[in-house]
């Protein structure tokens, strides 16, 4: 859609319609717009927002996990190749990831790693508004969590970099 929906036309839309126009606000997983779309009418972006927060929390840990391995590695090799959504390549470069020194970058992929080797899945950061110096710092500070804590702040960190995805696309009316 080339102008930002009102939430009374996103409502009645149909279900394709409704997944093409924001299905890609999850990263590769449209799955959890489908299911959104049959929580409506949405009345404002608190109960879409609700919607989002409540298809994440009822779906199976298998579906959360595959949506967060969706998610790409901030500063990787396939950022710096290009191979992003534009929506990733956009978010990472705001936060000036395409800008690291090479010593960021170092430890940037360091903690990339030790992230995934204990956890499993990618490091995932809603990076909007942050320096690369608080997204290594929070790298740092998350690596020392359980699996839990770390699973369940990984799913706050996909609803909070979907719900930012919205923006463009809704009117505030």
């Amino acid at each position: 859609m080339t102008s930002p929906l009102t939430f009374a036309t996103l409502s009645q839309l149909d279900r394709d319609g409704f997944v093409a126009a924001v299905g890609a606000v999850f990263e590769h997983s449209p799955w959890v717009m489908a299911r959104v779309w049959e929580k409506r009418p949405f009345a404002d972006r608190a109960m879409l927002r609700a919607a989002m927060s409540e298809v994440l929390t009822g779906a199976a840990r298998a579906e959360v996990l595959a949506l967060i391995l969706a998610h790409p590695e901030l500063a990787s090799k396939a950022a710096l190749r290009g191979e992003l959504t534009a929506d990733s390549a956009r978010e990472q470069a705001g936060a000036g990831l395409d800008a690291c020194t090479p010593a960021e970058l170092a430890e940037i992929r360091q903690l990339n790693d030790a992230y995934r080797d204990k956890f499993g899945w990618p490091f995932i950061v809603a990076v909007r508004g942050l320096t690369r110096q608080d997204i290594i710092a929070a790298m740092r500070r998350r690596l020392q969590r359980d699996a839990d804590e770390e699973f369940a702040e990984a799913r706050a960190q996909v609803l909070r970099i979907a719900d930012l995805r919205l923006d463009p696309l809704l009117s505030a009316t």
